[in-house]
């Protein structure tokens, strides 16, 4: 029987961001898809602020927007527009669709790892026990592994076979969203409503290989909601872009289109023994700003590491277990704000008097800086805290570290080694690091070069979080808050 240490069912992004981040850390792992080739489906077409800056603490980032023209987008919250954040950050919105990222990621595989999608294995049955995990599929092969990830989307075998608790709303109406490239005149904002209740939302998502222009269409409003498996063709397309644009926006291809419900469901434990759940066979909900496929990113970003540890020997019993601790609250706080968009939006189109004043004073309220980047960040997972020991003491603790310069790098340029690591500007805790070296890098006063003495102390798990930050040192020559020996011990386990 062929063996791996993780077993990772679906190659979408959650997928192949986790299997990116295991054998980064020298973990060998297989990543198995029922289909026998990559989709052209994109589901999302964006990355937001927080993936972007995880894919640059791996170096991905700038390979990945050099595969095409993939422009600065403004954001939205239920269809008002969120200017950009870029003065607050160097990373906001880019308009990447999924299939690029996917085929960006499958080729980075195999050219870094030498790893490729094991294509056609549909998974039809999986026996855990106290060692690890029996996976079998459909061609009558088997592969047993320490653990396994389900990445395999809102419909998940792995769920299904798990009997896992999913509990929330079944979708109660649907709405079409299509790949299209169009002709004429496009509205200057991402959202146009009618007044008899028809709406359609436009976003770039690229171009094609020609160069052109490619746009994602949504399309809403009374009598739209169809069954799910009803085929949406060109016609209801024209008809849609007329009944909203008029002569306007001409329809010039066709690329897919699909029905999506606004179903919201979120399973009740993300790990199930040695079997863990990421992405839409997580969480599902309609899809809003590519929340979905961003926050199944940034599940595998924080579950990567931690299989890691798990698979070297030297993660704590608790590591585990805080990926639900972290994650689940993740996916809820999405769920959340799409409720939220989902009624301020009038997705059936009613024209609710109720709903409308609602809009109406929320839109003003967006008005106030404050409060545009309180939802960007809220969309983007900025605004996530984590709910890590110390967090009550430091502003830093659980959130994204910043990207500080360190003499002649960035923070994040030091996290591409997939490890920790620990600022230290006043060369404080060298002796307390130093057991663990082999998994932390610290940088201290020499690393710095000149810098020496700016900022704080903080360490950096290797998702990016911070789990431990100091003041600076008090009168007695001592950080206020304390060494960080606790913090190694509790992310990074025993000293060797």
């Amino acid at each position: 029987m062929d063996t791996t240490d993780v077993l990772i069912v679906g190659a979408g992004p959650t997928g192949m961001t986790l299997a990116n981040e295991l054998l980064l850390a020298g973990v060998s792992t297989v990543l198995a898809d029922r289909l026998t080739e990559r989709g052209e489906l994109s589901k999302a077409g964006g990355v937001q602020a927080r993936t972007l800056e995880a894919l640059d603490q791996r170096g991905l980032l700038e390979p990945l927007l050099a595969t095409g023209e993939h422009p600065s987008a403004v954001g939205h919250f239920a269809g008002i527009p969120l200017p950009s954040q870029a003065e607050r950050r160097r990373l906001s919105w880019r308009s990447v669709p999924q299939v690029v990222i996917e085929e960006f990621f499958e080729r980075h595989l195999e050219t870094a790892y030498g790893v490729r999608v094991r294509r056609g294995r549909e998974l039809i049955g999986l026996d855990q026990d106290g060692e690890g995990v029996t996976a079998m599929f459909a061609d009558g092969s088997a592969l047993r592994s320490r653990h396994l990830v389900a990445a395999d989307g809102a419909h998940s075998t792995v769920r299904s076979l798990l009997k896992a608790e999913f509990p929330g709303e079944p979708g109660r109406l649907t709405i079409v969203a299509a790949d299209v490239r169009l002709g004429g005149e496009e509205p200057a904002t991402s959202h146009t409503w009618k007044e008899d209740g028809h709406w359609a939302a436009l976003f770039p998502i690229g171009t094609d290989a020609q160069g052109r222009p490619l746009r994602r269409l949504v399309l809403g409003g009374p009598g739209r909601s169809l069954p799910r498996e009803t085929p949406v063709g060109e016609a209801e397309i024209r008809e849609g872009l007329d009944t909203v644009f008029g002569t306007r926006l001409e329809l010039l291809e066709l690329r897919y289109a699909r029905r999506i419900t606004n179903a919201s469901r979120q399973v009740a434990q993300y790990r199930h023994g040695r079997v863990f759940l990421a992405g839409d066979a997580a969480h599902v909900h309609l899809p809003l700003g590519a929340q979905g496929m961003n926050t199944g990113m940034q599940d595998a970003l924080n579950l990567g590491w931690k299989l890691a540890a798990a698979v070297h020997g030297w993660a704590q019993p608790q590591l585990l277990d805080s990926y639900h601790a972290e994650r689940h609250p993740a996916g809820a706080a999405v769920l959340r704000n799409v409720r939220a968009q989902s009624l301020l939006m009038d997705w059936s189109g009613t024209r609710d008097p109720e709903v409308l004043a609602t809009r109406d004073i929320f839109r003003e309220l967006t008005r106030i800086p404050a409060v545009q980047a309180q939802l960007a960040d809220l969309m983007s997972g900025m605004a996530l805290r984590y709910p890590v020991p110390g967090a009550e003491a430091h502003p830093l603790v659980g959130l994204p570290a910043p990207d500080l310069p360190l003499g002649p790098s960035r923070l994040h340029e030091l996290l591409r080694s997939g490890r920790g690591v620990l600022v230290d500007p006043e060369d404080a805790f060298a002796e307390v690091a130093a057991p663990w070296a082999d998994r932390v890098d610290r940088v201290g006063r020499a690393g710095l070069l000149g810098q020496e003495g700016q900022g704080e102390p903080m360490l950096v798990r290797p998702d990016g979080y911070v789990c431990w930050a100091g003041d600076a040192k008090g009168a007695d020559g001592a950080a206020e808050n304390g060494d960080p020996a606790a913090a190694l011990r509790h992310w990074f386990g025993e000293p060797r």
